[in-house]
């Protein structure tokens, strides 16, 4: 099949810089995409941008089809059904509906770490008000990854709209180049950055049990706060996709990757996934991050169970557990 050659050096330079910072990205998470007429390429579900020069992680797929699906107007919004060529077996981001969507033609997705601190918390939501004053930007309330969150972006974005504040979840520029996405992305991260506070740690003196090793980030079970907060929900989607519902203070059947122990430190299974850790990695930067005087509401458990029960999830979880 001939499809034109939108996957240029500079959208791949893009997109794998976003992968590789952990402050941007964390293991399969984000996604990037360009269109041009009724084709618009998008990363795969399940891939990682970080290695976007590297492998094929990108899918092309009918744009027109894929914005019939944005609009419930035909499919199921897993845009399945709109790729233009089946033959890497490869699906198209869950996130493709809202990507068509856009008449920009690069959109970039990110789990920004300072915009999810912003996004997460009340405080930090009228914050971001005021920092991101003069920019073309709207502010989206928490909706599952999908066809859930395209509707209610779809309701708030107008032509005129470049950048997505998506609350308990990240962050979306679009813009007519490359470069222009890019400048974009460097604006927001530098009207919202925020210092991280201490995470010093001690190591604990008693051995992990069988199976076990202590982690690097156990400050976030010696620091009274963040240990309230870990242990009190999960605050952005794969947080539940790949650590499961907040952080347990005990094992369990469901075989936990991450325990909390209080006062101590942080378990993490010694066969832990590269996501697992990627996603432990970033709740310390998020909670390190968040002001003393800012709360942070969770998505709560019916948005839990909606993501864990989610066939798209589960997918995209086998992936992530074969790399």
């Amino acid at each position: 099949m001939n499809l034109p050659n939108l996957l240029t050096p500079e959208f791949r330079s893009l997109s794998a810089m976003l992968g590789q910072d952990p402050l941007q990205v964390q293991g399969p998470g984000g996604n990037t995409s360009i269109k041009d007429g009724s084709v618009m390429f998008i990363k795969a579900s399940g891939t990682e941008l970080a290695e976007a020069e590297k492998k094929n992680i990108f899918v092309a797929v009918d744009r027109d089809a894929a914005l019939a699906e944005a609009r419930e107007q035909a499919g199921d919004g897993s845009c399945k059904n709109t790729v233009l060529d089946k033959s890497h077996g490869l699906r198209p981001s869950i996130e493709t509906t809202f990507h068509a969507a856009f008449e920009h033609r690069v959109v970039a997705h990110s789990h920004s770490v300072c915009t999810i601190t912003h996004a997460i918390s009340p405080e930090g939501r009228t914050a971001l008000v005021e920092k991101l004053a003069g920019l073309p930007f709207v502010l989206v309330p928490y909706a599952m990854p999908g066809l859930s969150l395209t509707r209610e972006i779809l309701a708030r974005i107008t032509s005129e709209t470049q950048v997505v504040i998506l609350e308990n979840h990240g962050l979306v520029c679009a813009g007519n180049s490359v470069v222009e996405v890019a400048e974009l992305i460097a604006d927001v991260e530098c009207r919202l950055a925020l210092s991280p506070n201490s995470t010093a740690f001690y190591r604990p003196d008693n051995p992990a049990p069988e199976g076990f090793i202590w982690s690097e980030y156990s400050w976030l079970g010696q620091n009274s706060r963040a240990f309230q907060l870990a242990r009190s929900g999960t605050y952005y989607p794969d947080h539940a996709v790949f650590l499961g519902p907040a952080i347990p203070t005990l094992d369990h059947d469901g075989d936990p990757p991450v325990i909390l122990q209080q006062n101590t430190g942080v378990l993490i299974r010694t066969n832990a996934t590269a996501s697992q850790k990627a996603m432990l990695r970033c709740l310390s930067d998020v909670l390190s991050r968040l002001p003393e005087n800012w709360s942070a509401d969770p998505i709560g458990q019916a948005a839990e169970a909606e993501l864990l029960n989610w066939d798209a999830e589960k997918y995209r979880q086998a992936l992530a557990a074969r790399a």
